[in-house]
């Protein structure tokens, strides 16, 4: 993982042959990011595209569905991604992983700070303790947003410190191989779960800017080992409103279940819509059905071939 903080000192090194002007530039703009990592309380990973993406799992809780506990990377992975704008501001979208009785004080303390929600909802069905999605927005001063969304997330109990790597290797009962070779697209683990991105190739747009995968518009599927092969896999996948009937009925005729259709955002175009799903079954077999979703859909991300 790369600090935003030593990406910008990389910057200020290099602007230090530039004008004055230009190095003072950059120096208040490193303090400004340094200041948004300070807010937040830890590093971001930098994605493609210059956006800063820091990730805000739901440790804390134990979440269980069809005798599963879910890991907080298969589907209790809160994130905020900011976008740098001019003048230490930027672009910021996110996601928040709430239980029920922590969503009013978050949305007060966001709305009190300025902070947008552009949609609140589940992404699972069953699920003990019940768990929240709320999806957020802002545009401004990047310090200044960060410090609001620490504060909301003080009204929750999600953690707000990183905690340590393992310090022994983890065993992963997941033929990650065999899940590439059907989907045709590979991806990376996380602890025990697999996770694979898949971009939309078209040009997606908010507020006048473009935004990228990482900021939420990569359709994402995750795979948690379940024993004897098989696996409990969830995600969403990223939808134009031609291809939300057969992506549906193509999931549903391979045995996985549709559990959430909504939007995440307010006034992106093209207009899109997120398709939440659930199984718990064969891993490859499970990988051969999200192939075939992936195959109807009208475009498809360049990772996918």
């Amino acid at each position: 993982m790369i600090s935003m903080r030593h990406a910008y000192c990389v910057l200020i090194v290099l602007s230090s042959t530039a004008s004055p002007g230009v190095a003072q530039r950059a120096t208040d703009t490193a303090s400004s990011w340094m200041a948004v990592e300070a807010a937040l309380g830890r590093s971001a990973t930098l994605q493609p595209g210059g956006i800063a993406r820091f990730a805000f799992p739901r440790s804390d809780l134990t979440v269980t569905l069809d005798g599963v506990t879910l890991k907080p990377a298969l589907a209790l992975g809160g994130w905020l991604a900011f976008k740098p704008l001019a003048a230490n501001s930027a672009l910021v979208m996110g996601d928040l992983v709430l239980t029920e009785n922590e969503v009013a004080p978050v949305m007060r303390a966001l709305q009190a700070g300025g902070v947008e929600q552009t949609a609140l909802h589940n992404h699972l069905l069953g699920e003990t303790p019940r768990v929240m999605y709320m999806h957020v927005m802002a545009r401004g001063n990047a310090a200044a947003i960060a410090t609001t969304i620490r504060n909301a997330l003080a009204q929750s109990a999600t953690p707000m410190t990183v905690a340590p790597a393992p310090a022994n290797p983890v065993t992963v009962n997941l033929d990650t191989a065999d899940i590439a070779r059907a989907l045709r697209v590979s991806g990376r683990l996380n602890g025990v779960v697999y996770q694979v991105s898949i971009p939309r190739r078209e040009r997606i747009t908010f507020m006048g800017e473009e935004i990228p995968p990482s900021m939420g518009v990569a359709s994402a599927i995750n795979f948690q080992p379940s024993g004897d092969g098989k696996a409990t896999i969830t995600g969403d996948f990223v939808l134009r409103d031609a291809e939300v009937g057969p992506v549906m009925r193509v999931l549903r005729s391979n045995g996985i279940a549709i559990t959430a259709l909504h939007s995440h955002m307010v006034g992106e175009q093209p207009r899109l819509y997120f398709m939440h799903f659930w199984a718990n079954d064969d891993a490859a077999r499970l990988a051969r059905g999200l192939r075939e979703a992936l195959d109807v859909m009208v475009v498809r991300g360049p990772s996918v071939r």
